[in-house]
């Protein structure tokens, strides 16, 4: 009997299930994610609810109970906030900002990739050199920058991450676009009078999305991280929306005296998380390139 003839996502899914570190960061990625889509319902207490916590209770040690008698598996911060829920509702942020600003510069980068490989000349060359320009900084600078010019909010960091992410995304599509412009499948949709906009994102584009979606695995831990040094130093969300990163800045200035959890937890769970993505997007590298599988 012959072998079933497996689709192209089965044969992806089954690649991907091949590697145990995937299916680890999957699973530790898919935790995540539910902690923060249902931090109000899993959460011990709101930690920003004014009425739930108490500053009797600052800086217990995890497992210490309060004046009430619930215990603090994570202990507390500086203002007797729950350690465990304030990691929760800072995954959510911190998750929030690293996926929208992801996807926003996805479609940033597409567009103008996609623009620069296929009318050429001086349009491709304005947009690489501002794209060459803006790679040459570091990208936590241009972010330091921005931020001191617009202050804080999640709107704003999310500006300030697009600015920084739509090149890489830019010039990945245009490399992509290059090499598929001058396929036989691209000269018959032009012998055929399609329109420039049909030929690009209804043929171009999904044959240079494989590679996108890596760099876009990649770029959401990248996002993350950039949003939780900018919060750790202060230019980044304000208290009233605390990520990871201002969770650990909170505890910062708490170490040298013995108050570790404030600190470390906050960064345990970022950590986990960046390594999670990154497991994930490392598989999903070898899936959609075969070439690259070890």
């Amino acid at each position: 009997m012959t072998a079933a003839v497996q689709t192209p996502f089965q044969r992806i899914a089954s690649d991907f299930a091949a590697s145990k570190l995937a299916l680890l960061g999957f699973a530790m990625l898919v935790v995540v994610i539910g902690i923060a889509l249902f931090a109000p319902v899993v959460s011990p207490q709101n930690p920003y609810d004014l009425t739930q916590i108490d500053v009797m209770d600052s800086k217990l040690g995890p497992g210490e109970k309060s004046m009430a008698g619930q215990t603090y598996w994570l202990g507390t911060d500086d203002q007797g906030r729950d350690m465990l829920s304030g990691i929760f509702y800072g995954l959510r942020i911190s998750l929030g900002v690293g996926v929208l600003s992801t996807i926003l510069a996805l479609s940033l980068g597409i567009l103008f990739g996609l623009t620069a490989a296929w009318f050429g000349g001086r349009i491709d060359a304005l947009i690489m050199r501002i794209c060459d320009i803006q790679l040459s900084f570091p990208a936590i600078l241009i972010a330091l920058i921005l931020l001191a010019m617009l202050g804080q909010g999640v709107d704003k960091i999310i500006i300030a991450l697009i600015t920084v992410q739509w090149a890489y995304y830019a010039r990945t599509v245009r490399g992509a676009a290059l090499v598929e412009r001058g396929k036989e499948y691209v000269e018959a949709a032009r012998g055929l009078g399609l329109s420039s906009s049909r030929i690009l994102f209804r043929h171009l584009l999904p044959n240079v999305l494989p590679p996108l979606i890596v760099v876009a695995t990649v770029q959401v831990a990248h996002a993350i991280a950039l949003e939780a040094t900018l919060s750790f130093l202060g230019l980044g969300l304000p208290i009233t929306e605390p990520s990871l990163g201002l969770l650990i800045s909170n505890g910062f200035q708490y170490l040298m005296s013995g108050k570790y959890w404030i600190s470390f937890y906050p960064g345990l769970a970022l950590l986990l998380t960046i390594v999670a993505i990154n497991l994930v997007a490392d598989q999903l590298r070898d899936v959609l390139n075969p070439r690259l599988q070890k």
